[in-house]
């Protein structure tokens, strides 16, 4: 009878269990910032934040793989001799190394050590492009004003997990039609506007910037170059595809070249190694691992990947044709699940390139030839116009025009603090300034 009553049905016990970790976590999560509370108390709020000095412009940065969208930021507050302040939680930042004069860099510690700290930041204003403020671990610092979201990519801006944006005060967009998903979740979810900006994609303009730099490599009559850059996981091409799709691309004949996502050499470093292993390099195949993937687009004359931000950097910037496969995302947990409308992902993807499919997977060589100079290839290039006028507003200003806008604003935030500073003084004090400001 007694084991009847204490017995527990295995779905129940792994609800149970679940609640228990959950319970759990939030309970480390809080102790750990009273931890942080009573140290700041204790030592006087001591600190290079918490000195009673209040950073005016501060971007945080949640690792290194940011570098590309907040350099380009950087450099236009050093060539503008405005100071910034930039707060990384990867100890080998380059940032940490640049030789700037007006950007102060700084390692605040890895994970939850560096959100830890954010979430007790005296800033006038907080850039970032760590979505999910005051949803999990990293929350609004009473010390901050104001805080504005800034984009890795340049795509749709619901495609962050549900709530990814909601308790910021603004966001930088590069497309009208990001301001409209913005706008139609926050009438649904019945939330304040926030402030939306068109600035563009800084990171996107040092690309081309770069591009139109360099010297353009003599193709002619030379063998065409495909790039196969897939994601990590369970729905990247390597894993779902495998070696008969590598040795389909080398059937082609065309010069092939694979670099996995970094991410699989830890996460699928069995795979990788068999992969590298069967295919050794050859005048027809290499295996690419650059940090700086510059070069090997600026080769590729054609892009086979999945749903990744790598598609719109090749088509944008570099103006040559993708492959891509049927983005198979479960979208149940991001914002994207409350929009009534298509995101613009799926509908601008088969105006830039042509999807792999079972159908046609067996005969790569003739798709590969359609988008680079056959029957397609007028059509992609139309479409890469139609993205980059969606997609890419105040191309080759988008990081002047976001410095122009976080200096304004600001400049903004003083003066409203000032003014209510004024007006929650006494009125007899006030009226002594009026008089001598006129004696």
């Amino acid at each position: 009878m007694l084991d009847k009553l204490l017995y527990i049905d295995p779905g129940t016990g792994s609800m149970l269990f679940s609640i228990i970790i959950g319970i759990a976590g939030v309970l480390i999560f809080a102790g750990h910032a009273l931890i942080i509370k009573l140290k700041f108390f204790f030592l006087g709020g001591r600190g290079k934040n918490a000195e009673g000095d209040r950073l005016p412009i501060c971007i945080f940065s949640e690792g290194k793989r940011y570098w590309n969208v907040f350099k380009p930021v950087l450099d236009e507050f050093e060539k503008r001799g405005k100071d910034i302040h930039y707060l990384t939680a990867s100890p080998d930042d380059p940032a940490l190394k640049a030789d700037y004069k007006h950007v102060h860099s700084e390692f605040i510690g890895e994970g939850n050590k560096g959100i830890s700290k954010m979430n007790f930041i005296k800033a006038d204003l907080v850039l970032s492009t760590t979505p999910s403020l005051d949803v999990f671990q990293w929350k609004r610092s009473k010390g901050a004003s104001y805080y504005v979201h800034i984009p890795h990519m340049p795509n749709d801006i619901t495609t962050y997990k549900m709530f990814g944006l909601d308790f910021y005060d603004a966001v930088l967009v590069s497309g009208t039609y990001q301001k409209e998903e913005i706008r139609r979740l926050e009438a649904m979810r019945s939330i304040p506007e926030k402030e939306v900006v068109l600035t563009g994609i800084p990171y996107l303009d040092k690309m081309k910037e770069r591009l139109d730099n360099a010297k353009t490599a003599d193709k002619s009559g030379k063998e065409k170059t495909i790039l196969l850059a897939p994601s990590w996981g369970n729905n990247g091409i390597l894993t779902a595809y495998g070696a008969s799709f590598i040795e389909n691309l080398i059937k082609t004949g065309y010069k092939v070249i694979i670099r996995p996502h970094p991410q699989s050499f830890t996460s699928e470093k069995d795979l990788i190694d068999k992969l590298m292993k069967q295919f050794p390099e050859s005048d027809k195949l290499k295996w690419n691992r650059d940090s700086d993937n510059f070069n090997v687009l600026n080769e590729a004359d054609i892009l086979i990947s999945d749903f990744s931000g790598v598609i719109f950097d090749f088509s944008l910037v570099f103006n040559k044709p993708v492959i891509y496969t049927e983005p198979s995302n479960d979208w149940s947990q991001y914002d994207c699940a409350w929009d009534t409308e298509e995101l613009w992902t799926y509908k601008i993807l088969p105006q830039i390139g042509r999807k792999l499919t079972p159908d046609n997977f067996g005969n790569i060589g003739k798709l590969v030839e359609d988008c680079i100079s056959g029957s397609d290839a007028k059509e992609l290039a139309k479409g890469r116009d139609l993205a980059r006028e969606q997609t890419w507003c105040n191309i080759g200003k988008g990081a002047e025009k976001t410095a122009d806008y976080l200096i304004a604003k600001h400049e903004e935030i003083l003066r409203k603090e000032k003014e209510k500073a004024d007006a929650a003084k006494p009125a007899n004090t006030r009226r002594k300034s009026t008089k001598k400001l006129f004696a």
